[in-house]
């Protein structure tokens, strides 16, 4: 058979061939004396450099990408604040397993204190962002053959999204997250069957997701079914385990020294009776303790609007307790209560769960939960002074922001360059009824692969799904809970264009080569040149 008619059997106009090759099977090279693992390395960055070049939709987004960045970084030096930004600024001046959030993010801000540097922290953050969208793109091209501008457009999200970049701009966790996250699933999908090498890489990627994001669990649970359904092997499953567990292990006996509890954090409990404050009805509950009782609240009555009022409000019940907020204790008792509710009235969790997961898919974002928070999620027009808040007995929020960056801390709003980055945060960037249609484009294509439960997208798009859900099933929706979903999802939907889900769907095939692409030639054998649909 010719190589057009290779081209024409898969569905798919021939592009330039470029060689069959992955990071796992392509022969270590040495020249000029470089080391084998740096021949390796150029030889990666190099393909990688090539097949940019080569897609010009691609580098245009890439470009515009960094510009967009570099324009936000210049209107709003040196960086941007959320609440939260203080609690992980506490930590990394003073380390301390934090009651509220496991410390992930506050390891990243210590590792980069010594050069006191707000703007260096953001160009890290931004890094990750572009480095995203790299991933996305490499993985779905070089690894599954999808045509250059879908795999264009499914990095397209992640680069040029208005929010994305205004989040990578905050002190805040989320764009760490969801960087080890997209690196965890494209070293896993990379590889047909990973080696144990591989598995110990990812399992130590999402071992730190999950000392970022307490989310970082659902994440790993996702990964070892999927890894099941492929009959990866149990020594693979079990060397992904043991490397995740290590740092939480490590993690939760730091937090045992320190609060004579083997655990995370103090406050999943706190979090799952915000979800159920605007439900729960004691009237409903039986046998209620005596010591949960002053959780009670009638509904309908002096209960705040918002699920988070159930923690935050001055009006919260959980105000009626002494001591700290989170303590084990309290975190204790508010779980109790939580389960109660959820087993006497699971027909109103299921109806608020399902409320805020479909908020995700509004076609217009909303002022939520509150304009304070809603405008933290937004390039403003000026800036706000750093809040006095005191963290402890010697340091205030603003004090410890000084402190970091030793010198001037707040946000400076610097024209014409802050006018046009809001300008494009207000009219480009992904709707909530887009990332529904993305979802379902998924969906489809995993529909085809039915006979190998959905082939590689199960993965990308069941986390990407898990992450929506985790929060409205835990917590309460929130803008920034959408964004880590997106880059999973997009990966997800552009594999239901790859070659083997387009071959499967004209002609119904079983069996490799047709669901998946199959295993690359050994090291040994000679490179040879082939259509990239034939590629990965």
């Amino acid at each position: 058979m010719t190589r057009a008619e290779q081209g024409a059997a898969a569905g798919v106009a021939l592009e330039e061939p470029v060689a069959v090759e992955t990071a796992e099977t392509t022969p270590e090279r040495t020249s000029g004396g470089r080391s084998p693992l740096r021949g390796r390395a150029g030889v990666l960055a190099s393909r990688l450099w090539a097949a940019t070049r080569r897609n010009r939709t691609f580098s245009v987004i890439l470009v515009t990408g960094a510009l967009l960045r570099i324009v936000a970084m210049v209107g709003y030096t040196p960086v941007m604040f959320f609440n939260d930004s203080f609690d992980y600024l506490h930590v990394a001046m003073k380390p301390y397993p934090h009651p509220l959030r496991p410390d992930g993010y506050a390891f990243l801000l210590l590792a980069l204190r010594p050069l006191h540097s707000f703007a260096l922290v953001a160009a890290v953050q931004h890094l990750m962002g572009l480095g995203m969208g790299l991933m996305i793109y490499a993985l779905l091209r070089r690894r599954f053959g999808v045509r250059g501008w879908i795999a264009a457009v499914a990095a397209a999200p992640v680069l040029l999204d208005g929010y994305q970049i205004q989040l990578e701009h905050l002190v805040l966790s989320d764009t760490l997250f969801t960087f080890l996250v997209v690196g965890a699933v494209t070293l896993l999908l990379w590889h047909d069957r990973p080696s144990w090498k591989v598995a110990a890489a990812v399992g130590l990627i999402i071992g730190l997701a999950w000392l970022t994001r307490s989310v970082g669990l659902p994440v790993l649970l996702g990964v070892l079914v999927f890894l099941l359904i492929r009959r990866a092997g149990w020594r693979t499953m079990a060397v992904l385990l043991v490397t995740c567990m290590l740092p939480v292990v490590a993690y939760m006996g730091w937090y045992k020294a320190e609060n004579d509890k083997f655990a995370m954090t103090e406050s999943n409990g706190i979090f799952l009776f915000a979800r159920v404050y605007k439900f729960a009805d004691c009237h409903k509950m039986k046998d209620l303790p005596v010591r949960e009782m002053p959780l009670c609240t009638e509904v309908g009555g002096s209960r705040q609007p918002n699920s988070q009022d159930g923690i935050w409000n001055a009006a919260s019940p959980l105000n009626r307790y002494t001591g700290k907020r989170f303590n084990p204790e309290l975190n204790g008792i508010a779980n109790d209560f939580a389960k109660r509710a959820i087993l006497s009235q699971p027909d109103d969790y299921v109806r608020v769960v399902g409320h805020d997961f479909f908020r995700v898919f509004q076609w217009k974002r909303t002022v939520f939960p509150d304009p304070a928070t809603y405008a933290q999620y937004e390039f403003g027009e000026r800036s706000n002074a750093l809040p006095e808040w005191r963290m402890d007995s010697d340091y205030t929020a603003a004090q410890e922001a000084v402190a970091y960056e030793q010198g001037r801390a707040r946000t400076k709003v610097v024209e014409p360059f802050a006018g046009i980055i809001r300008g494009y945060q207000d009219h480009v960037y992904l709707r909530g009824s887009l990332v529904g249609v993305i979802l379902l484009v998924g969906l489809a294509g995993m529909a085809v692969m039915w006979r190998r439960f959905g082939g590689a997208a199960f993965l990308p798009w069941c986390l990407a799904t898990g992450l929506l859900l985790a929060p409205a099933a835990t917590a309460e929706f929130d803008y920034r809970y959408v964004l880590p979903s997106v880059p999973l999802a997009c990966i997800a939907a552009a594999l239901a264009f790859s070659p083997a889900a387009r071959v499967r769907l004209r002609r119904g095939g079983v069996g490799r080569g047709v669901d998946e692409p199959g295993p690359a030639p050994s090291g040994d054998a000679p490179k040879k040149k082939v259509p990239e649909i034939a590629a990965g």
